[in-house]
């Protein structure tokens, strides 16, 4: 054996492991048999495993279970990896067994002998069993769905939630700035009446305040842990106590508010509660990429474009057209959009899946939602930060183009009828002229009528419009 190697053990025999590697025989055996794809597990989800280890061994001290020398090692070592001192030790594939088995014996396999370690024992010698003490009272199918649920939940309330409020801020900021320029409104991308571009900002704010909402009401069913059931959710080889005190543990280790699963076979057999919590997620990735889109088409141009709003310069737009910029932030959270689309495909294809007793799609499960959430928090953070919060009205021009808009027009319904209102806009479009122009030409209105009634701001405004106000 190569003096870079140790001999470590597991039920199927012997294995070279790494000489400075803290996992053993079975991390090695999952290593080797999972050359997939290259991807790891993300800094969140391997700090749920340590906040659950951890979390593992205070109740399990608390009731006697583990002897309290090797719990306060087993917590020690759960610590760093909480902290991401030993992120590198976590070497497996994300495609592997379904339950994860690989993943949570990984877990114990760096936990037990980093506090081997603590303890002033070798690495490998089992003083701190990664089985007997790191994992007693748990299976791999309760620990890796529990994992699942902290790890989502603090990404949920600590970066995606977060990052929607700083946009949120920003919307709500641009929505107070530009309360009284008057533009063209466009439906089916027509020229439509007349809204103030504070108004069409402030239901960009309002679409973000909502999907926070959605988020929030999905996260009630992501704080119920699965902790407590091993194998099949009849918590064999578990104490009574143990999922409660743990879930407490988890709860003080988070700051976030976790509890037992109401019914650990539902816990185990399906995981909805992620399906439900992405479709949350993939909702706001598309109202933020209505959100991209549209301001995209306001800042088209500058010249040729409806150059509504002027957008920031954050880089060159082209290698060969001088002085072109392009909106290349909005166009990344378009891009996160379709990848979060696409993770809600893996998402809700893997939560229906598994048999029986087991969803067999717990890494994939977790490593779309956790990279969902991270896309989401990062996009939406610079969304609002290089992009809304830098964006100005161009107010000339829409004060232009809201005077030669047919869709001014429509306000003299009230006074004049449908009909002649539909002649009046016909004919400003035929001849090259303004609606008010050609209302008073034709005698439907005074001068004086016609600037009241044809007042663009006032058509921003509920209510009905004419001449004898």
């Amino acid at each position: 054996m190569s003096e870079d190697f140790r001999i470590e053990r597991d039920s199927l025999g012997e294995m070279q492991v790494p000489a400075d590697a803290y996992w053993g025989a079975q991390t090695q055996r999952a290593v080797e048999n999972f050359p997939i794809s290259g991807i790891q597990f993300s800094r969140r989800f391997v700090r749920a495993l340590g906040v659950v280890k951890k979390a593992a061994a205070q109740a399990n001290r608390d009731l006697g279970l583990v002897d309290e020398e090797k719990v306060d090692a087993i917590v020690q070592a759960a610590d760093e990896v909480i902290a991401g001192e030993h992120d590198d030790q976590f070497p497996v594939d994300v495609f592997q067994t379904g339950s994860g088995t690989s993943s949570n014996m990984n877990a114990n396999e760096v936990v037990a002998n980093r506090a081997a370690e603590i303890l002033g024992e070798d690495v490998g010698d089992r003083v701190v069993h990664p089985n007997d003490h790191v994992n007693f009272g748990q299976s791999s199918n309760d620990v890796i769905p529990t994992a699942m649920h902290v790890a989502s939940l603090e990404a949920v309330e600590k970066d995606v939630e977060p990052a929607l409020e700083t946009l949120v801020d920003a919307l709500d900021e641009k929505a107070d700035e530009f309360d009284d320029v008057v533009k063209t409104g466009r439906t089916h991308l027509q020229d439509a009446t007349p809204v103030r571009l504070g108004q069409e900002f402030g239901g960009y704010r309002t679409q973000v305040e909502k999907g926070i909402e959605r988020v929030e009401n999905a996260k009630p069913h992501l704080a119920e842990l699965a902790l407590g059931g091993t194998a099949v959710g009849t918590g064999l080889n578990t104490h009574p106590d143990f999922p409660e005190l743990a879930a407490e543990y988890i709860s003080e280790e988070t700051g976030v508010e976790f509890r037992e699963a109401d019914d650990h076979f539902e816990a185990q057999a399906a995981h909805d509660a992620m399906s439900e919590a992405h479709g949350a997620l993939r909702t706001v990735a598309g109202s933020l990429n209505k959100i991209a889109n549209d301001l995209r088409l306001l800042a088209s141009g500058p010249r040729n474009g409806l150059g509504e709003i002027e957008q920031p310069e954050n880089q060159p737009g082209s290698s060969i057209m001088p002085g072109k910029i392009n909106p290349v932030v909005a166009e990344a959270v378009n891009q996160v959009h379709k990848q979060v689309v696409g993770n809600d495909a893996a998402v809700s294809a893997g939560a229906a899946e598994g048999q029986i007793d087991l969803n067999l799609y717990k890494p994939v499960l977790a490593h779309n939602f956790l990279e969902s959430a991270n896309m989401l928090a990062n996009a939406s953070e610079v969304f609002a930060e290089k992009f809304v919060a830098k964006l100005e009205a161009n107010e000339a021009h829409c004060e232009e183009q809201v005077e030669r808009s047919m869709a001014l027009a429509t306000a003299l319904n009230p006074t004049i009828g449908y009909d002649k209102a539909s002649e009046v806009a016909k004919t400003a479009l035929k001849e090259g002229k303004t609606v008010k122009e050609v209302v008073v030409e034709k005698g439907y209105l005074s001068e004086a009528e016609a600037e009241e009634v044809l007042d663009p701001e006032r058509m921003t405004h509920r209510g009905i419009l004419s001449g004898d106000d």
